[in-house]
């Protein structure tokens, strides 16, 4: 039975629209004013939110705005009714997150049909959220072990050798060994890092709030900015030779630090599934006046239709034949940091030859 909560600060009407709910099999609850429809939102956590507009003390874009900004509330289906019709009303409603709006007076069928309508779609939704999480952690619990374990073994590996050896070691042999320790602590913290950055991604891509503080400071120099990052990750690969730049400037409106992380895991990706040797092209151009595409090219083994299409977060194809460190997030990083700033992630791939990624990004428009 699905839980409705109704908050309207008129009697008559407030009581009605339970009757009418109740008699419709619905767990209708009330609540006669905003602060109190807040405070039942919390405790409940309804399936569905009917509230009135104008109301004393908090009105319903008040009620709307503090229940948005609790991750338990954010994502209820709420309908507005309001006696008012004006379109800048609707969409300051809109804007702050309502789904639906009825003008009173507004008929019984109309009201189960929006309820309906609601309903149907946040079902859809959970259920899309559900397949998404399952395959994500269907694919974690394949990937993911190996990932951690590769590292952590070198480290405990190496540790324990000098613990056990230290006075029989020469000091070559134990340099040798902490940078090996080094590096194994190095990929072990940027795998855990970029499964932090990917679940709060995900995260956000269902929570406004979450996607605001994301893009806060969205403005970045692209020829900088993707230069230096390319350069860095060519040189950590020892691939410098093979990194070839050509980017016009442009001022991004996309955090600095958002568009380092696309470009260091495009690049990674591009050394790791290329032979040393072989050019990675990273280009940079604008397209009009309102976008700007980066693609990062690499002479690799390439990708099918089939592996394109399916490509997600720690997804390593062919894992057994190629044993490339590596989780599969650096692509789902960077489409879903791209997405966050309107922009867009696609790949173009020829098998056994080269892999193409493109980056659409939005260009600053000052106001």
């Amino acid at each position: 039975m699905k839980k409705i909560l109704v908050i309207e600060d008129e009697t008559a009407v407030r009581e009605n629209l339970v009757d009418l709910l109740d008699a419709e099999d619905f767990d209708a609850i009330a609540a006669e004013n905003g602060h109190q429809g807040i405070q039942v939102a919390t405790e409940e956590v309804p399936d569905l939110i009917v509230c009135d507009v104008m109301m004393p003390e908090i009105d319903g874009y008040g009620v709307l705005t503090e229940l948005r900004k609790n991750p338990q509330t954010a994502t209820i289906p709420f309908i507005f009714l309001t006696a008012k019709a004006d379109k800048s009303d609707t969409r300051k409603g809109m804007e702050l997150g309502a789904d639906d709006y009825l003008t009173k007076p507004f008929s019984r069928e109309e009201l189960l049909a929006a309820i309906a309508t609601r309903i149907q779609k946040q079902e859809v939704s959970e259920k899309n959220t559900q397949k998404k999480l399952e395959e994500l952690s269907s694919n974690i619990a394949h990937a993911l072990p190996h990932e951690l374990r590769t590292p952590l073994n070198g480290i405990l590996g190496y540790s324990q050798l000098l613990f056990d050896e230290f006075e029989d070691l020469e000091k070559p042999e134990i340099q040798t060994m902490l940078l090996d320790i080094q590096s194994s602590a190095k990929r072990l913290n940027r795998l855990i890092q970029n499964y932090l950055l990917y679940a709060e991604l995900e995260l956000a891509a269902h929570q406004p709030q979450r996607m605001d503080v994301l893009r806060q400071d969205a403005m970045s120099s692209a020829r900088s900015t993707i230069s230096a990052s390319a350069q860095r990750k060519a040189q950590q690969a020892k691939r410098e030779s093979d990194l070839q730049l050509d980017l016009e400037e442009a001022t991004l409106a996309i955090s600095e630090i958002h568009l380092h992380k696309i470009v260091e895991e495009l690049v990674d990706n591009a050394c790791k599934y290329s032979e040393s040797g072989t050019p990675i092209a990273v280009c940079g151009s604008t397209s009009g006046t309102h976008s700007y595409t980066l693609t990062v090219m690499d002479k690799g083994r390439g990708m099918t239709r089939e592996q394109i299409a399916n490509h997600g977060a720690y997804m390593q194809f062919e894992r057994k034949i190629y044993e490339q460190q590596g989780s599969g997030l650096g692509i789902a990083i960077g489409k879903r940091l791209a997405e966050l700033y309107s922009g867009k992630l696609t790949i173009e791939s020829i098998p056994e030859e080269e892999t193409t990624v493109f980056v659409v990004l939005p260009i600053y428009q000052a106001d």
